[in-house]
């Protein structure tokens, strides 16, 4: 886990002509690179992260928590069948249960929301990352067992008719 200790310890080095470690550190490549190669931008981004450090050490381990790697590589790493199957075992209810698959995650996410889910509430609910979530959304949808809508707010939703009652359907624009 990413400590906020450590990020200052590496930003301490910019006073030695070692700028931008700490956003190396915070799995920001592209403006580690920056700060390096301009001195921390001239030294005013070394005083701005000075003070936002603590707010960007919390992303980055949100970043981290959503299964994002710090990687110069594949700065984004995709988590693999295998790993996303040992992430629905804890869905499922541990050992001795059969683990549920991504599929079962959206249904019940979308049975408890109205017949509704998002990429952000299937990702909660199935621990795994709010792009696979989606892209198993958008297979299903492909498939014709949900439609994508867009709500009033403008945020995008997949909807499974089968489990939504006529309640819900003031919440999302007419097309």
């Amino acid at each position: 886990m990413l400590s906020l200790r450590m990020a200052y310890l590496f930003w301490a080095a910019s006073f030695f002509g070692m700028a931008g470690l700490h956003r190396f550190y915070l799995g920001k490549f592209g403006s580690g690179l920056v700060y390096f190669f301009t001195w921390g931008l001239f030294g005013f981004g070394t005083l701005y992260d000075a003070l936002t450090l603590p707010e960007q050490v919390r992303e980055a381990q949100f970043r981290q928590r959503l299964g994002y790697g710090f990687s110069a590589f594949a700065p984004e790493t995709i988590v693999d069948e295998a790993r996303l199957r040992e992430h629905l075992r804890g869905v499922s209810g541990g050992a001795g249960h059969q683990p549920a698959t991504i599929e079962q995650v959206i249904l019940r996410t979308a049975k408890r929301n109205n017949g509704v889910a998002s990429p952000a509430t299937v990702a909660l609910e199935g621990n795994v990352t709010t792009d696979q979530a989606k892209t198993h959304l958008e297979r299903l949808a492909d498939r014709g067992f949900c439609e994508v809508r867009v709500r009033k707010s403008g945020s995008i939703a997949y909807v499974f008719p089968e489990l939504q009652s006529s309640a819900g359907n003031d919440e999302f624009e007419d097309i």
